[in-house]
């Protein structure tokens, strides 16, 4: 390998340097301050475990996603952490073991072995919360909400909120007797919106079942597609009601609170249909052709850890979110230079300069005030009357 070659970093894999490490830093800080303020409690996952417990209620998408090494104590497969959603819920299942609702968050680098689109990092900072042991519609609005609180702090401009219920297709497809490759099929069919292969998919199926499972594909667009729906889904069963109902009750409340924010419903949507059970949900910005931010309700994926409790949640990406914000740029604070001594009295004052929160760096043998500017420094410490005193850095 020649030279030039140690400094290449792998596609999708990228450095962050001064200031935008400083503005991601203080983004972090300023979210997990509001995830606190509603009540969330933060916990930080490994960024490696065995990766029959890093998968687990994962599905597919997320193994194709992992890196997988072998651990050379135990001879067991391992994988570097592509989500850490799993990795809460193992928390709350397992470890933790509260009763009645639990709320967390996490925020951490995760690794994908491949971009989720051309233009996406590799490396990406994921950030999300997650509200276990309620089953109700509010814990889905509540989760909604931290996500849309989220984009406004960081001051995400023309975000739209796009909503749908997993549990409409489920019931459909429970009701159809439709199983094994033909359920998979149609998935496919309805994520491309082509209608002539899910008619085509549907032959068999009783003919007011199969109608409504072709409904799915047109159902997309803002709030009168839930009329439409109550219309065309009429005779459904039980659980399609119970879902428009609460697609319903949420969309009301999220125009109340959020004044202006665009609603757009997809209920053929099935985005995490392998893990997700019901409420789907995503925020999107015009030129950003995948979700900004994303969630659902996934009740079934803490049962391998012996605790199915319903759950909740989202997550994004910080650097994303810095990306698209338009906070101010952090403003660096002057700095006070300390001079190349080792006099206990001078280390004395520079630490207690530090100890009030002042940034204070001391030169090294043969700087100078010139390296004192280029530092950032306008500021700096001398002795006056046997004291060390800070003035402004001279010229």
């Amino acid at each position: 390998m020649s030279r030039v070659d140690r400094w290449l970093l792998p596609d999708g894999i990228e450095e962050v340097l001064p200031p935008e490490a400083a503005q991601i830093e203080h983004a972090r800080r300023q979210l997990l301050d509001l995830f606190t303020s509603w009540g969330y409690e933060l916990v930080i996952t490994p960024h490696i475990e065995f990766l029959d417990s890093l998968l687990t209620g994962a599905g597919q998408d997320l193994e194709l996603q992992t890196f997988k090494v072998t651990d050379p104590l135990s001879g067991r497969l391992m994988g570097l952490r592509a989500d850490i959603t799993p990795q809460v819920t193992r928390i709350d299942a397992h470890t933790l073991r509260r009763e009645g609702p639990s709320r967390l968050c996490y925020v951490g680098s995760v690794l994908h072995s491949r971009p989720r689109a051309l233009s996406t990092s590799r490396s990406p900072i994921q950030l999300g919360a997650e509200l276990y042991g309620d089953a109700n519609c509010a814990s889905d609005l509540e989760v909604i909400g931290l996500m849309l609180a989220t984009l406004q702090a960081m001051q995400v401009p023309n975000v739209h909120l796009e909503l749908g219920h997993v549990g409409i297709y489920r019931a459909l497809v429970q009701a159809a007797g439709l199983s094994g490759e033909v359920e998979l099929q149609l998935f496919d069919a309805l994520q491309r919106k082509d209608g002539d292969a899910v008619k085509a998919l549907t032959q068999s199926v009783e003919p007011k079942l199969a109608a409504m499972l072709q409904a799915l594909v047109g159902l997309c667009g803002g709030i009168d597609v839930l009329d439409k729906a109550t219309e065309q889904l009429a005779g459904a069963p039980a659980a399609v009601q119970s879902a428009l109902a609460a697609l319903r009750e949420v969309a009301s409340l999220l125009a109340e609170r959020f004044v202006g924010l665009p609603l757009y419903f997809d209920l053929g949507e099935l985005r995490g249909y392998h893990y997700h059970t019901g409420m789907v949900f995503g925020a999107y910005v015009p030129g950003c052709g995948q979700a900004i931010a994303q969630g659902g309700r996934y009740d079934n994926i803490g049962a391998d850890f012996g605790r199915a409790r319903p759950a909740t949640g989202f997550s994004t990406d910080l650097k994303t979110l810095v990306n698209l914000g338009q906070l101010p740029q952090v403003a660096e604070a002057g700095a006070v230079w300390a001079p190349a001594e080792q006099a206990q009295a001078l280390w004395q004052a520079v630490m207690a300069l530090r100890a009030e929160g002042a940034r204070v760096i001391q030169a090294l043998p043969g700087q100078s005030l010139g390296d004192a500017r280029a530092a950032g420094c306008d500021r700096q410490l001398i002795e006056q009357a046997g004291r060390w005193q800070v003035v402004p850095l001279a010229n």
